[in-house]
């Protein structure tokens, strides 16, 4: 009998281990990451710019309003392939092997859908990838072949078939179709297990495509116009324009009819429309395509938001909500991203959770995109891995100090004078300072560049461009108008951040060891 006592008492205390464990499984927040492809932060309402009185995005708006919003959340290389691997790497770009476009990420490297995945979480990668691997690491995906269409969209999913050719299509816009994708898995999602969804818009890419019911949005609208994209005598350097401004029809591609092989001027209007006339006419509707693909991207997140909230999922649930990098607006007349400038580097980072993140809150510590895997590792419970390089700041999350947190973020664009015509840097960004280094040299031979955009226009052209230096005082100058690189005043100041720099880059594994015309360069120009 007393056998039989204990058996029972046994059993039972084994099943209510297991119920313990169950309810536990539960009470893990689900996490969705949320990120749109070039959505900049002065195009969110809740940032506070130059279009936040357009009203631009409202869900997202109510979204930081419940949450915590990040004003200095900085990508450590403003484009696409590379800045999606430091997200599910948690590492800078070197390490993780991913420098530019061509860069793929094996399955073996997709470290945060493991993570998650042993944490207990059902993962799922729905959207936008452009990674080139297999995303095998998630337990379910539907993605975008590359960057994808705007229209009638073709995604390779999992269960359809061997990659690449697993592949299904649907009729509409791709904001449109993503949205219902996410909502699709939710619906149909293994519901013993917490979720990981990463939800990845190609809205607002350009070249912007927007659904037709939003034709009319601002169409009736003066768009503000940054002050830079008409007149900014003390900006830049040799690397950005040449020596006495030999490089400044080249080097970077414009709103005006400045860069003579690719503007805005040339691909909206005719030729009837000259000057600044011309210029205010391709910005006005540049960002009038942007926004309104942006305006797709925010009312489908309260679609997204109300499924939530009707299916009892919106308390548990956190939140992210990013871009891969942030966008030129037409601020220092530039168009796409790549640059260091803070348009480009910037990207927006909201956080909703409503058990456990106040409501209304601001963060300026100096956060980047290799923080973000190690943040949600602990948000589901874990531990940061030790190959990651990027830092948790949970703290933050639960308003409560940092330990210790860096006071300078890195950055490098690898490539140079492809696409955008943008020459290849590093730098440092601190709260109140930037430092940047043009180097001017590709770190590869351009001719084993794969992707569409290489084209002839470069052939015989010398790509090399001047080494220089830029510094920029964030605090009396925050649009980066003045170039004080040179100014007495700051020498103190700079020897410092390159000192700081040059620590970076040998913690990072971000040094030129590797490149040798690239390391000569660098030290002949790091006393000039």
């Amino acid at each position: 009998m007393k056998t039989i006592m204990i058996g029972i008492l046994v059993a039972t205390l084994g099943l209510i281990s297991a119920s313990c464990s169950q309810i536990d499984e539960k009470q893990k927040p689900n996490i969705i990451y949320i990120m749109s492809d070039d959505h900049t932060s002065q195009a969110i309402g809740a940032y506070g710019g130059r279009l936040a009185k357009l009203n631009p995005t409202p869900n997202l708006d109510h979204l930081a309003d419940d949450g915590i919003v990040f004003t200095n959340a900085f990508c450590t290389n403003s484009i696409c392939t590379p800045s999606r691997a430091c997200i599910i790497t948690g590492q800078y770009s070197q390490t993780n092997g991913v420098l530019d476009l061509d860069g793929e990420l094996a399955a073996d490297k997709q470290y945060l859908p493991k993570e998650m995945s042993k944490l207990g979480y059902s993962t799922a990668m729905i959207g936008k990838w452009h990674l080139h691997d297999e995303p095998t690491a998630f337990d379910y995906y539907k993605v975008l072949p590359g960057q994808g269409k705007y229209f009638n969209t073709k995604f390779r999913e999992k269960g359809k078939g061997e990659w690449p050719n697993n592949i299904v299509q649907y009729e509409g816009h791709s904001t449109d179709i993503i949205t219902d994708q996410s909502i699709d898995y939710l619906k149909n999602r293994d519901k013993t297990k917490p979720f990981f969804l990463m939800h990845h818009y190609k809205a607002p890419h350009d070249m912007f495509e927007y659904a037709p019911r939003y034709k009319e949005y601002l169409a009736n609208t003066k768009i503000p116009e940054p002050e830079s994209l008409y007149s900014q005598p003390n900006w830049g350097s040799e690397g950005t324009k040449g020596k006495n401004d030999s490089l400044i029809n080249y080097i970077g591609t414009s709103v005006s009819k400045r860069n003579m092989h690719r503007n805005y001027v040339q691909h909206y209007l005719k030729d009837s429309i000259s000057g600044d006339d011309a210029t205010s006419l391709a910005y006005q509707t540049y960002l009038k395509d942007y926004l309104r693909c942006v305006k797709g991207v925010d009312d489908n997140l309260g679609r997204l938001f109300d499924y939530l909230k009707e299916e009892g999922l919106w308390e548990n649930t956190v939140i992210i909500y990013t871009g891969d990098q942030g966008m030129m607006l037409g601020e220092h007349d530039l168009q796409d991203k790549r640059w260091m400038y803070d348009e480009s580097m910037r990207m927006p980072f909201i956080v909703h959770y409503p058990k456990g993140i106040k409501p209304n809150v601001k963060s300026d510590i100096l956060i980047n995109n290799t923080d973000y895997a190690p943040t949600m590792i602990e948000l589901a419970g874990g531990s940061k891995p030790d190959y990651m390089q990027g830092e948790s700041f949970i703290n933050t999350l639960q308003g409560k100090a940092e330990d210790s947190w860096r006071e300078a973020t890195y950055y490098r664009y690898w490539m140079h004078i492809i696409h955008h015509y943008v020459p290849a840097h590093f730098g440092l960004r601190t709260k109140d300072y930037k430092l940047i280094f043009y180097y001017g040299k590709m770190y590869r031979d351009t001719s084993e560049f794969k992707d569409f955009y290489w084209s002839s226009q470069y052939e015989g052209i010398d790509r090399e461009t001047p080494a220089s230096w830029e510094f920029y005082d964030l605090r009396t100058d925050p649009q980066e108008l003045n170039n004080r690189y040179n100014d007495p005043e700051y020498k103190e100041i700079i020897s410092k951040l390159k000192l700081d720099l040059k620590t970076q880059r040998e913690e990072l594994n971000e040094t030129d060891k590797n490149f040798p015309e690239i390391n000569a360069i660098v030290e002949a120009n790091w006393n000039k």
